[in-house]
Formats: C-alpha cells, sequence, structure tokens
C-alpha cells in the first residue's frame, strides 16, 4: 500500500507543525513565541482541512489564532513584556519543565482516549451533514468549556490591565496631599 497525497501533505504539515510548536517554546523572544504559535495553530487547521474537517478548522483559525493570540500579543503589549531577549525568560529549570510537559502530556492523551472511546459522532449525512453533526454536538456538549475560557480570556485581559497601571496613583493625587499637608 503507496502513501496518498493527502496522507504525505498531512504528514508533511504534521512535522512542519510539531516544529513551529517546539520553536514556540523554547524561543527566548516572547513575541517571537506568539508569533510561533499562530503558525502552529494554523498547521492544525490545515491538518483539520486535510482530514475535511472545515467546520473545526475555520473555528481552529477564527478561535485561537483569530481570537487568542490576539488577545496574548494585546497583553504582552499592554504589560509592557520585553520585545527583544528576555534573561527573566529562562529560569533554567529546562529538566523539570520538560518532564512536566511529558506528564502533562500523557495525562491529556490519556484523558482524551478514555473520553472518546466509547464517543461517536455520526457522519454518515455528508459534508453538510457533518458539520450540522459536528456543530450541533459542540454546542449542546461543550458549550460550558466554550463559556469557560471565554471568562479565562477576560480574566487574563482584566488581569493585563490591573499590571499595566501604574503603582503609587498619578502626581496630581501626590501635589495635592503635599499641599494640603502645607496648609497645616
Amino acid at each position: 500500500m503507496s502513501p496518498t497525497g493527502v496522507e504525505i501533505a498531512f504528514l508533511l504539515v504534521g512535522l512542519a507543525t510539531l516544529g513551529a510548536a517546539v520553536v514556540t517554546v523554547t524561543t527566548k523572544q516572547l513575541v517571537h513565541a506568539a508569533l510561533w504559535l499562530v503558525v502552529t495553530l494554523g498547521g492544525l487547521a490545515v491538518e483539520y482541512l486535510l482530514l475535511t474537517a472545515e467546520f473545526i478548522a475555520w473555528v481552529q483559525v477564527l478561535i485561537y489564532v483569530g481570537s487568542v493570540v490576539v488577545l496574548l500579543l494585546f497583553g504582552l503589549m499592554l504589560t509592557k513584556a520585553p520585545i527583544g531577549r528576555s534573561p527573566d525568560a529562562d529560569s533554567g529549570n529546562r529538566p523539570a519543565a520538560l518532564a512536566v510537559a511529558i506528564a502533562a502530556a500523557a495525562a491529556l492523551v490519556w484523558v482524551v482516549v478514555d473520553a472518546f472511546r466509547t464517543t461517536w459522532i455520526d457522519l454518515d449525512k455528508g459534508v453538510q451533514g457533518a458539520t450540522a453533526v459536528t456543530g450541533d454536538s459542540l454546542f449542546r456538549h461543550w458549550v460550558l468549556p466554550f463559556e469557560a475560557l471565554s471568562v479565562l480570556l477576560l480574566a487574563a485581559l482584566v488581569g493585563a490591565i490591573v499590571l499595566s497601571r501604574k503603582r503609587g496613583g498619578t502626581s496630581g493625587d501626590k501635589s495635592a496631599t503635599n499641599s494640603g499637608k502645607e496648609k497645616r
């Protein structure tokens, strides 16, 4: 059995996506990491297209590439994170981080395989039916995770705004306080 063109494309895009993911987590420049994350998430969208899951591919592009990464970049810019190389971005705990990443990946794979072992989605209704069934399943059974993600993103944005504010108030407040003390 020789591989088809779609299988070869799937493998090549998968390898490129894996490479972009590795660069995302190993780069020492935060903005570059966010931009490599765009490449990684875009590669996943292409993989979904190759699997003929167009609806999921466009959800990937619109939600993750379009919203999450833009919010991440906005948060980086709002908190005045360093644009160039940041010595604070590397704590020197690479072995521990690798162990945690492998454990988290193993746990995620185990949870997903266990959760979907007996779950089947009937996709035999044609392309339009597949999208309708997938959308119905997503928005009927998976609404809570989508809403939790939106609350998490809102909390991250509010946190970024709070962190970006200057501490100690404005200079106008200090002058008013000083002039009040001088009159006494």
